[in-house]
């Protein structure tokens, strides 16, 4: 920073205030002091333009990890039935910011703008395609890295599918230009479930994870329900210290946290931590249950949840109803025993034939699972 030298003077005769103005001694060099200092302040943040983006979010880091080591890496308390904070905003690099293709991406660049303008009205995948077929960066199955910077997380984003082929152009409509914005390296892996078994959104994660981590050294997993739209883009989908839950804001709930296990939608947890839980249970066939399993989860392995601040968790929800699928009214018996299945039912049991093609936008990955393929032991 460029150093700003203030000059005082001993009082003299000759340093009258102009009598025009009506002030006293006092009060006019008083008024010309805190000038000055006002003139340090602007030349100071005009300088802090010229620092090095690495730099510069380190200050803005610190600062705000300080601040908030009181809530367990989150950006407002767990305990909160809704997700105001209140803690400021984070602040975001400006406008004419300069970051280098050799140093790490920030988590808050300029390209963030906030607010999406989100378009739910139905598109075919004919012309998703042609919309990114313009773009030569996006290679097949849909991989993306930036090329100014280094990209600050490897995620990978697992989406659950079974008959939404309406949905998944809708999301990735969305979600491809802001994971862009967020210089994140990502792809995406359609979990596809076909067969006459009840619908097993968690073992599809847990299936999603094992392939994918046969593509590239992901660092972070993005587990994330086809029908869910980011309202932000400032909903920053890197993973940190903490599991994350992403949709904390759902507009079919009112915008309102449901309660405070809540857990569902869209989640992230680095490769990490979700090896150390064991992943998602298989035993859970129908809808519902797997979300609060994965946060019984979280919390026995030591594990608190972040969740973001104010509105950048809003989501919009794509209208749908479960076509068929039906409710698993075994999920409490389950939950109650979730620290003790925890070991036996996970990762560790998971057995599954796969059948991987790729589109140029995301890798399909179709399997028909049946409860023989994740057989629990006994606990």
């Amino acid at each position: 920073l460029s150093r700003v030298r203030l000059s005082v003077t001993p009082w003299t005769a000759a340093h009258q205030a102009p009598p025009s103005l009506g002030f006293s001694r006092q009060e006019y060099w008083m008024n010309t002091y805190l000038f000055m200092m006002q003139a340090q302040g602007i030349l100071i943040r005009d300088n802090m333009r010229t620092i090095g983006a690495q730099v510069y979010e380190q200050v803005v880091r610190s600062a705000y990890a300080k601040r908030n080591s009181s809530v367990n890496d989150s950006d407002y308390p767990l305990d909160l039935n809704h997700s105001e904070s209140f803690l400021q905003t984070t602040t975001f690099l400006p406008e004419d910011f300069t970051y280098f293709a050799n140093h790490t991406c920030p988590e808050r660049l300029p390209s963030m703008k906030g607010p999406i303008d989100i378009n739910m009205s139905e598109i075919g995948m004919d012309a998703i395609h042609e919309l990114f077929s313009k773009d030569p960066t996006i290679k097949l199955g849909g991989h993306w890295k930036p090329s100014d910077c280094v990209p600050r997380w490897k995620v990978a984003i697992l989406v659950p599918f079974r008959n939404r082929h309406e949905h998944l152009p809708v999301l990735l409509r969305h979600l491809i230009p802001m994971l862009q914005r967020q210089r994140l390296r990502f792809a995406f892996y359609v979990v596809e479930q076909v067969g006459t078994q009840p619908f097993n959104r968690a073992m599809l994660f847990n299936v999603g994870f094992q392939e994918a981590m046969k593509d590239l050294d992901w660092d972070c997993l993005i587990f994330h329900d086809v029908d869910h739209i980011p309202e932000s883009d400032r909903n920053y989908y890197g993973c940190g210290q903490m599991p994350r839950h992403f949709a904390t804001k759902l507009d079919k709930y009112m915008y309102l946290l449901p309660y405070t296990e809540f857990f569902g939608g869209v989640s992230g947890l680095t490769v990490e931590q979700f090896r150390k839980i064991n992943g998602f249970p298989n035993a859970f066939w129908g809808w519902g249950g797997e979300d609060d399993d994965l946060w019984n989860r979280v919390q026995n392995a030591g594990y608190s949840v972040s969740r973001p601040e104010g509105d950048t968790g809003k989501y919009k929800s794509i209208p749908h109803h479960h076509r068929g699928e039906v409710q698993f009214l075994g999920r409490y018996a389950l939950l109650r025993k979730s620290k003790e299945r925890q070991a036996v039912d996970g990762l560790n049991n998971l057995n599954y034939f796969a059948n991987v093609t790729y589109d140029a936008l995301y890798k399909n990955i179709t399997v028909n699972l049946t409860p023989e393929l994740a057989q629990v032991a006994e606990y």
